[in-house]
């Protein structure tokens, strides 16, 4: 068998490769007669017993279908013969172009794909990171087990004029110049007010209406809304007030609030508040140091990568997007027409390139996947849900689960070995920066 590859004209420098096949004659004979072998014991052919017609009859009968068949075994036979002979590294199926096939001829063939990118590490030992040092405060636990009696709270109707904290439901329009604009009208919104839910005039024109009260209330858009059209704009929107509850939170000490949260007394809860903070302030400085991490490999080792290996992440990607969009029911066609490849392009790209650098990593820092550390982390993983015991074994009947978990860990243990060698700086901040970091403008 003869092999050939390069790399097409069009596409010279990058990862696009042709390899030309050529199959010798007699092999291809070979594959032939040996599938018209085994069709001859099974054969039915009128005026011959089941499996007794003379080999020539099979060959007239059979032999252009089973020469169709030959050849389509002997490409997928002979591809991976031929690119191990190359060395090549193909990422992705190929396309396969039949040139040559003629009865007496040599089979010939080519089978274009990408190859994985030769990667050459850089930088890893200058990484620099910033270290948060963070303390969890009393305020902090505070803020907290409010918003544990927020959760719990109960609503009863106000009986009088709406004010900050109230639960007020609205119908409302608003007109731009006198006319309507898109999510300008709403009919029997539920606004909390105070909770910066809605545009702070809304929520200010709302307070002291009371039920059945229809008003006007003038509306400044910010320079930086959304929708473009409205920056800097003011509305007019028409409220009606259908509905004023006020809302009453549950006593620290009280026992159904207390049960809910699986403790005794308040300072339990406190306790176990504080606790909850320390380990959330743990795995925050966990994933902003490893998004440093993962975002300095990136920038100093820029890679071309595999557009095949691209495409086969972007499913995969727009089911998460759906699942935070809560449109996991919809169908995948429709999905696809709804979120266009072309909106995780980026985001692909990126993790294909993150993938192949973190496996350079592992080769190179000679990294062993820590069975321990992935025990702890479905430990980790089946504590958040009310029946661990049960989580755990349902993870562990899923292989493609438990694969994915594996290959977290390992990702983990990988970032932790480029952390060990990186320059860290100490950058006190709050627990809510940390938590709740400010997008970079």
């Amino acid at each position: 068998m003869e092999t050939n590859i390069q790399t097409p004209g069009d596409a010279a420098g990058g990862l696009l490769r042709e390899l030309h096949v050529k199959v010798p004659a007699d092999r291809v004979a070979q594959a032939i007669d040996e599938r018209l072998r085994s069709m001859a014991h099974r054969a039915k052919i009128p005026g011959f017993r089941p499996g007794k017609a003379p080999f020539k009859v099979i060959q007239q009968q059979y032999g252009p279908g089973a020469r169709v068949d030959a050849v389509s075994e002997l490409v997928q036979r002979t591809f991976p013969e031929a690119v191990m002979k190359t060395g090549a590294r193909p990422a992705g199926q190929p396309n396969i172009s039949i040139i040559a096939e003629q009865p007496g001829q040599d089979l010939e063939y080519t089978a274009t794909f990408e190859v994985y990118p030769e990667v050459q590490l850089s930088g890893l030992d200058t990484l620099e990171i910033e270290q948060p040092v963070v303390e969890v405060t009393e305020a902090d636990v505070d803020r907290l087990i409010e918003n544990l009696r927020k959760g719990r709270r109960s609503l009863a109707p106000a009986g009088r004029a709406a004010a900050p904290g109230d639960v007020v439901k609205v119908d409302f329009d608003g007109r731009l110049d006198g006319e309507t604009f898109a999510g300008g009208q709403g009919k029997d919104v539920e606004i909390e007010l105070g909770t910066g839910q809605f545009l702070p005039d809304l929520e200010s024109g709302i307070a002291g209406h009371a039920v059945d009260e229809t008003f006007e209330v003038p509306v400044s858009f910010p320079e930086d809304y959304r929708a473009e059209a409205l920056r800097g704009k003011v509305a007019q929107f028409s409220v009606t007030v259908k509905e004023v509850q006020a809302v009453t939170l549950p006593e620290l000490d009280d026992a159904e609030f207390l049960k809910a949260h699986s403790v005794e007394s308040p300072d339990a809860l406190r306790a176990k508040a504080r606790e909850a903070l320390e380990n959330e302030r743990g795995k925050a400085i966990q994933r902003r140091q490893k998004a440093q991490v993962m975002e300095q490999l990136a920038t100093r080792n820029p890679l071309e990568v595999p557009k095949a290996l691209v495409e086969s992440e972007i499913p995969q990607l727009r089911q998460q997007a759906a699942g935070r969009m809560n449109m996991q029911n919809v169908p995948p066609e429709k999905l696809a027409e709804m979120l266009p490849a072309q909106l995780f392009q980026g985001a692909a790209a990126r993790k294909v390139q993150l993938g192949l650098l973190l496996g350079e990593v592992v080769k190179l820092k000679q990294i062993k996947l820590d069975d321990a550390r992935v025990e702890a982390a479905l430990d980790s993983l089946a504590a958040d849900f009310e029946q661990p015991d049960q989580v755990k074994a349902y993870y562990l009947t899923k292989p493609e689960m438990m694969t994915g978990l594996r290959a977290m860990v390992l990702e983990d243990q990988v970032v932790d070995a480029l952390l060990s060698e990186a320059r860290r700086t100490e950058t006190p901040m709050s627990l809510e920066q940390l938590l709740n970091p400010k997008p970079a403008a």
